[in-house]
């Protein structure tokens, strides 16, 4: 990842803090900060969820750092940090968690919302959902 305004964009096991993430884009010249936590909830589909693995290529990393960086060439006046959980994870987790920070909201708003988009889209991590009748489902295959 060499685009400098690309904080962070990482895949790992460890849990996730939007606060950690959101800091990362602090920025005395942006008065606007946007953020996103993907968290895990309770249901899909009419019916209950309790638990969900998330599995990722080993291209993961780099594709995401090359999202972000194509959201920072598209956006040039924001910082962006991104990161994407891995793993066992539970209802309350936070998947995924995103910041963008701009001088003005309009700019962070926008970028923010293409980030998470291209990183759902394109980044190859796949969800198996756990459901509360034990039976289970993989979404986000590409």
């Amino acid at each position: 990842m060499t685009e400098p305004r690309v904080r962070l964009a990482t895949v790992g096991a460890h849990p996730l803090s939007l606060a950690e993430v959101e800091a990362l884009v602090a920025d005395d010249a942006h008065g606007a900060t946007v953020s996103f936590a993907g968290i895990v909830r309770d249901h899909d589909g009419g019916r209950g969820v309790t638990a969900l693995g998330y599995t990722a290529h080993p291209s993961a990393q780099d594709v995401l750092g090359e999202v972000a960086a194509e959201i920072a060439a598209a956006h040039p006046l924001v910082i962006i940090a991104v990161a994407h959980r891995i793993g066992p994870l539970v209802v309350g987790d936070v998947a995924l968690a995103a910041a963008v920070s701009s001088a003005h909201r309009a700019e962070a708003f926008a970028a923010c919302g293409a980030l998470v988009d291209l990183v759902k889209e394109r980044t190859p991590i796949w969800k198996e959902q756990t459901f509360d009748d034990g039976a289970t489902e993989w979404v986000g295959s590409l």
